[in-house]
């Protein structure tokens, strides 16, 4: 299952390894597009990718620091940095091909 992350938990959950946050809203139709398509990555992925979901209504500040304007956005990070940037409903496809870059 995807974990939800807080501001306060942000930087020590994604700083090692290969990390992918969902930003989302309750109220984001797109947001509850894209969970289930999450929820079949992660299980593919699990051992080998880190996944969670940040509220950006309950966390303002991780998603101001990131320039986070939409929502769908999935950010990718790699040892804490960030490495990719995605905005909108991103399919099974377009998850593997960057998980690939990086793994």
């Amino acid at each position: 299952m995807v974990q939800p992350l807080t501001d306060k938990e942000f930087a020590t959950e994604t700083d090692s390894g290969l990390v992918l946050v969902d930003f989302w809203a309750t109220w984001c139709g797109p947001c509850r597009m894209q969970a289930p398509i999450l929820d079949k990555v992660e299980e593919e992925y699990e051992d080998q990718v880190s996944f969670y979901k940040m509220d950006v209504d309950e966390n303002p500040e991780t998603p101001s620091q990131f320039g986070i304007m939409s929502i769908p956005t999935l950010l990718i990070k790699k040892d804490g940095e960030v490495v990719e940037k995605l905005i909108g409903v991103q399919q099974k496809a377009q998850l593997e091909k960057v998980f690939a870059k990086y793994l």
